[in-house]
């Protein structure tokens, strides 16, 4: 048997318990993305809800990369329209 196909054989087996061990988990570990994603999303935008933000100076310049995704995520919020006076997304 030469090393690359031990290599290979190590590196399947390995995918194998990899996904044997994520598959139990993948929607626990997809809602806490989710639940970290909004998070943040709230901690970019809440300057421009009226609610403070410490932060505030460092993520305005990240504003324009999260406006794709603002309607998502205001809908999953159970915001039915945008609550930004200045961004309508609706």
């Amino acid at each position: 048997m030469t090393p690359l196909d031990l290599q290979g054989r190590l590196q399947r087996a390995l995918d194998l318990l990899h996904e044997f061990y994520e598959s139990r988990h993948r929607s626990a570990l997809a809602r806490e993305v989710r639940d970290e994603e909004d998070l943040f999303m709230l901690l970019v935008f809440s300057e421009m809800m009226g609610i403070p933000n410490p932060a505030g100076y460092y993520t305005l310049e990240l504003l324009p990369v999260l406006y794709d995704r603002f309607h998502e995520w205001h809908i999953r919020m159970g915001m039915e329209h945008s609550p930004l006076d200045s961004f309508r997304c609706c």
